[in-house]
């Protein structure tokens, strides 16, 4: 989410996506072969029950997590994520994970950052947590210059943004702006706490932990409620659970939608049955070739950039994505295209899914 990215504008054969690979190899740079071993991400695989996970047999996985997705939502949030919280409690172990997030408005209407934001609550192993995350309008990852004439106006919305989430949930956090990032710290310094990515601008959250798990429960529908009167998009996720468990879950609220995300370990050439199993509205995504861009641009500021191949709908396309852009922003998709063999846009991944 921190980085900047394009995919190609038409969609593609497996053999046309393998052909890039061919295509970075004449460039000198070391992509996958179809046979070699490689780690698969499925994302949105909708199914019809938690067993449906089945068809990925013949594979290897792991972070196995079943999504509830509940579109246009209207109800309490203090009594959904109860209900959730009362399951857990039944079936908590060491590797057991449940979070339900949900969006909160920010007030005032801001010039660099979405109105829109998201929380999660979510139950651990021994502890709970709140989670809020922040989006902007743009993506300008560390070490870039773009926006350097904004940054003290963005820094400043982004720590109101963040004191407004704090304020409602009543923590016993202090905000500061220092060395051109926002600084969060935690009164309490027994009490684990974590804030990502301050520096860059794009999305950014802090992380507060409890050991009482009931703690968050009651802030996190106040929160909730400054979404109110608009209907939210609701998930909740669940990893580490009997079948026995998640069906207990799904009785929570039968209307909600599944969908499972994991890793798959195959060879890339298994990508295409991959994709069939987890039709219609599976996507997958997989690294086609790592590099660093002074391997091709020895003359501009080095880059990380990552060329995958993305499934979905039956078709595949090719993705590109940068720590940063080391070419001016005019000219990054006219190189892409030449690297790539195909057009391509601008296409940032979504801040909450």
């Amino acid at each position: 989410m921190r980085e900047r990215r394009w995919e190609t504008t038409t969609p593609l054969s497996f053999d046309q996506a393998l052909a890039v690979g061919d295509r970075l190899a004449a460039l000198g740079l070391k992509p996958a072969v179809p046979a070699q071993d490689v780690i698969c991400y499925v994302e949105e695989w909708t199914v019809g029950a938690p067993d449906e996970f089945d068809q990925l047999d013949p594979w290897a996985t792991e972070d196995v997590t079943l999504v509830h997705i509940r579109e246009r939502w209207r109800g309490d949030f203090f009594l959904l994520s109860g209900a959730y919280h009362t399951v857990y409690q039944h079936h908590q172990d060491v590797g057991t994970y449940c979070s339900i997030s949900h969006p909160w408005r920010i007030r005032e209407v801001l010039r660099f950052h979405e109105q829109r934001a998201m929380f999660w609550i979510g139950f651990r192993h021994a502890h709970a947590f709140i989670r809020i995350r922040l989006q902007t309008h743009a993506v300008i990852t560390p070490g870039e210059m773009r926006g350097d004439d904004e940054r003290t106006h963005w820094l400043d919305e982004r720590r109101a943004a963040f004191l407004e989430a704090i304020t409602v949930l009543d923590l016993p956090i202090e905000t500061h702006v220092e060395k051109k990032a926002v600084v969060l710290r935690s009164s309490d310094a027994s009490v684990p706490f974590f804030c990502s990515w301050p520096d860059a601008f794009g999305p950014c959250q802090f992380e507060y932990n409890t050991t009482d798990a009931f703690e968050f429960l009651v802030p996190a529908s106040k929160l909730a409620e400054t979404f109110t009167p608009e209907p939210a998009g609701v998930r909740a996720y669940l990893t580490g659970f009997s079948e026995a468990a998640l069906a207990e879950f799904q009785a929570i609220e039968p209307a909600a939608r599944f969908a499972y995300r994991c890793s798959v370990h195959c060879p890339l050439d298994d990508l295409p049955e991959i994709l069939t199993a987890i039709q219609p509205d599976g996507i997958l995504y997989a690294t086609l070739c790592e590099f660093q861009t002074h391997t091709l641009l020895p003359e501009r500021d080095d880059a990380s950039a990552i060329i995958g191949i993305v499934g979905a709908n039956g078709q595949f396309k090719i993705e590109a994505r940068l720590n940063q852009a080391p070419l001016p922003e005019d000219a990054m998709a006219l190189w892409l295209e030449r690297l790539i063999g195909h057009p391509v846009v601008y296409a940032p991944l979504p801040a909450f899914v």
